[in-house]
């Protein structure tokens, strides 16, 4: 008979049972380890980034304060032409440009008419007139006889201070000031003689005026001559036409012979002396060019900016110095800007304008240390718009933010570009 046999589990009921096996945890575990992968870029997208910046050094060097503004050039000595009689005017045939020179030029001819007898009381005044302009020749001969000796003295002093200067014994500023004054006196006299030429012109036009032609034919035509040497600046009458007497025919001036005219604010016209060194930008040239401040005009203007504000501003004239072959193109009202020096320094502590901001009434600066931004306060001095002058609170070699943003704080994080 078969034996039954019966099969005994190899487990208990109560024994515990192996529910996951190692891959089945592997599985369990990655949805985890991917929630803490986001849950750190969350984190680290959260954290502060370092702000990428341009940073700059504190130096030492020279300083130089310079008031700016926009200027012309213009003729320093221009002479209008007018009729020196009554009577009809031929065509002027010159041109704006054209070289005259003094006597010989024929500006125009004009056919006088004859003009009514004088009484007694025009004659009188007619003479009266042309003794005028003779006491006012005797006048600008002797002013002109008392600036040849200012400029035989200056040119003595100059010629004294280059002798002295070879020694070392003479600063450069004393130089460059005995320099400009034998300049300036030089360019008096020349005034002074031009001056002189145009009343002898308006004495023979006053003469003439008292004289009567005797018959009306071509012998009678009156030759306007060039009064001094130079080229034609504008005309202004160019067609045959009747003129009056005193009527503006053109202008002569010498182009070669400018000066440098600019408007300045009278708040900082009153920093500028005669004598101050002026560099024309903008002209037209790779180079600026060198100047010298002549006159301060000592009386301001209103002047209404393009805003609509009303301005007070002061001429100040200046004069080019040893100026190139190329400033021969510059001609008369060209359009050029003006440097003029104001205040210098030497050995200065320095740094980038763009560093410095205001915090209410006080001067702040970002200094980079570590990596971070340390807001630093500072005293600052003279500036001119790009460098700044810097008298306590900073060092030569401490690096400076550049136009901080308003992102940038005290402690931030920074990266210099």
């Amino acid at each position: 008979m078969p034996t039954l046999q019966i099969d005994t589990p190899t487990t208990v009921p109560w024994e515990t049972k192996h529910l996951y096996s190692g891959k089945h945890f592997s599985r369990r575990l990655l949805p985890w380890l991917g929630g803490f992968f986001l849950l750190g870029l969350v984190i680290w997208g959260l954290l502060p980034k370092p702000i990428v910046i341009e940073t700059g050094r504190v130096t030492r060097g020279a300083l130089t304060v310079r008031v700016s503004e926009e200027g012309k050039t213009r003729v320093r000595n221009r002479y209008i032409v007018a009729a020196p009689v009554i009577g009809k005017m031929r065509r002027v045939l010159l041109k704006p440009g054209d070289e005259v020179t003094a006597g010989e030029t024929i500006l125009t001819s004009i056919d006088p008419i004859a003009s009514p007898l004088l009484d007694s009381r025009a004659r009188a005044q007619a003479e009266a007139i042309v003794s005028m302009h003779e006491a006012a020749r005797k006048q600008a001969s002797a002013s002109l006889e008392a600036k040849q000796s200012s400029l035989q003295m200056a040119e003595a002093d100059r010629d004294r201070v280059r002798a002295v200067t070879r020694q070392g014994s003479v600063s450069e500023t004393d130089r460059d000031r005995a320099e400009g004054d034998a300049l300036m006196r030089a360019a008096e006299v020349r005034a002074t003689e031009f001056s002189l030429q145009v009343i002898d012109y308006e004495l023979a036009q006053a003469r003439a005026a008292l004289e009567r032609p005797e018959n009306l034919t071509s012998e009678n035509l009156v030759d306007v001559k060039s009064p001094v040497s130079g080229r034609v600046l504008k005309v202004f009458q160019e067609s045959e036409m009747v003129v009056h007497l005193g009527t503006e025919i053109l202008e002569i001036g010498d182009p070669c012979d400018l000066e440098i005219e600019a408007e300045i604010l009278s708040r900082d016209a009153v920093a500028i002396h005669a004598g101050d060194s002026v560099e024309i930008e903008q002209w037209g040239g790779e180079k600026p060019l060198m100047g010298r401040v002549r006159r301060v005009e000592p009386a301001a203007f209103t002047k209404v900016s393009a805003l609509g504000v009303e301005e007070q501003r002061v001429i100040v004239l200046s004069d080019l110095v040893d100026a190139p072959g190329t400033a021969k193109s510059l001609g008369d009202r060209f359009r050029v800007e003006a440097r003029v020096a104001v205040w210098h320094g030497e050995n200065l502590l320095v740094v980038a304008s763009g560093a410095l901001f205001r915090e209410g009434n006080e001067w702040k600066t970002y200094v980079l240390q570590n990596g971070a931004a340390k807001l630093t306060d500072v005293v600052v001095g003279h500036s001119d718009g790009r460098i700044t002058e810097i008298l306590s609170g900073l060092a030569v070699g401490d690096e400076v933010l550049l136009h901080p943003p308003d992102t940038v704080s005290d402690g931030r994080s920074v990266q210099k570009r």
